[in-house]
């Protein structure tokens, strides 16, 4: 093998293939990452979840249930990339939680009114 070559142990190999390399080359693959690096995600909005589901202990029934939904929506919306969308049906999901609590505590209070100033006759 008088002819040939070949590096004789590892150092040699590494460092063969070290200085076969030029700068321009790392230069452009630097170039390129940063080109075709990934998108910055959007924040995930508020989807006040767990606000729908307190609403749901209140006897507002089909108001609650629609808030619940709207905060699924909110979360689906996000995770197929409408971020718009899902700040809108999340804002939803907010008020009609909110009405959801005010009528449900109206309606216990009804019935506490009800219940405790009527006398068995």
């Amino acid at each position: 093998m008088e002819g040939s070559s070949l590096p004789s142990s590892d150092s040699d190999l590494k460092r063969a293939l070290g200085n076969s390399s030029n700068g321009a080359e790392f230069q452009l693959g630097g170039e390129d990452e940063e080109a075709a690096g990934p998108e910055e995600e959007a924040p995930m909005p508020k989807n006040y979840l767990w606000l729908s589901i307190l609403s749901c202990f209140c006897p507002a029934y089909p108001i609650n249930i629609v808030a619940f939904v709207f905060s699924i929506w909110a979360v689906n919306s996000y995770n197929d990339g409408d971020v718009e969308g899902s700040k809108r049906l999340a804002h939803n999901a907010f008020w009609v939680a909110i009405a959801s609590i005010i009528i449900g505590i109206v309606i216990i209070a009804l019935y506490c009114t009800v219940h405790f100033t009527t006398h068995a006759i």
